[in-house]
């Protein structure tokens, strides 16, 4: 079982997809904890990085199509809540 914990602002680190088989436990600020499945998370991810690429002007794939500047294209925190694993 994976294990992460929430951070005073809310979210959870998250670099990657895990397995869509694996158990994630995660343990809130306000001391409860759930069980996600990993493809629960990964949708979760989906959903934040598509939020952040929109809201950045990226595309589906995270390329910026207007002029040229570094532009972050993965996140690495989502936002989790209790509840959300269902």
């Amino acid at each position: 079982m994976i294990s992460l914990q929430q951070d005073p602002e809310g979210f959870v680190r998250m670099k990657r997809h895990f397995p869509g088989g694996a158990s994630v436990s995660v343990l809130f600020t306000d001391g409860t904890q759930e069980v996600f499945t990993g493809q629960r998370l990964n949708d979760i991810y989906d959903e934040a990085l598509a939020a952040y690429r929109a809201g950045n002007n990226l595309d589906a794939k995270g390329f910026n199509r207007g002029p040229r500047k570094k532009v972050q294209q993965t996140i690495e925190f989502i936002p989790v809540s209790p509840g959300m694993s269902g």
